[in-house]
């Protein structure tokens, strides 16, 4: 009996495509990776509150005049309300949390004031990288010093890298007064896999 020939990827039927795939286009995956990535620097900032040392968080470092630079908690309390700002500025249908005394909050109300602002500033960039017409965010403003921007991915871009520069202020202080990050925070801002896992996403970076 002649054997019968494999077919040729002609003679395969293509499979049909489901309707998410249909629907499915390479931005939004886009989209969903930058909401990612802003859930996870957010896990990040936490990492650092969790592991910093208590006796660091008012310290001054060794300068000439002790009114120069920012505390640790001064740095915290800045992210937390340049986050109000956005929010009341881009998004203001937005509840904001409460801001941040730098020079009365704790480490434990630094961590909940960060878990609060977060959550505001995901929501409205899940709405400002939306492609729906009647979005309510559309334009990023920092405040009265600047211009305003289309709301977009440079305005991800800028919140990112804001909070991205102010860790490395931190982890770079906490060093200078003596109480430096253990490796678990310090390098464990850049274990990217990890980070997504304790986010709770299914995926990984990509």
């Amino acid at each position: 009996m002649a054997r019968r020939s494999a077919q040729s990827p002609r003679e395969i039927p293509a499979r049909r495509k489901t309707r998410a795939e249909r629907d499915f286009h390479p931005e939004d995956e886009l989209r969903e990776v930058l909401l990612e990535t802003y859930a996870a620097n957010d896990a990040m900032n936490q990492l650092l509150l969790k592991h910093l040392d208590p006796r660091a968080w008012r310290c001054n470092s060794q300068q000439k005049d002790s009114g120069e630079g920012r505390t640790l908690a001064a740095i915290f309390a800045h992210l937390h309300n340049n986050r109000l700002s956005w929010i009341r500025n881009s998004a203001p249908h937005l509840k904001c949390p409460k801001p941040l005394d730098a020079e009365r909050c704790t480490m434990t109300q630094a961590r909940a004031a960060h878990r609060q602002s977060a959550a505001r500033c995901l929501e409205m960039l899940k709405d400002a990288l939306s492609k729906r017409a009647d979005r309510r965010v559309t334009k990023f403003s920092r405040g009265s010093w600047a211009q305003p921007w289309p709301a977009g991915a440079t305005m991800f871009s800028y919140m990112f890298s804001h909070e991205a520069h102010h860790r490395g202020q931190i982890i770079m202080l906490a060093r200078q007064l003596g109480y430096p990050l253990p490796d678990e925070a310090s390098y464990g801002i850049w274990r990217w896999d990890k980070l997504w896992k304790q986010s709770g996403f299914d995926t990984l970076p990509r």
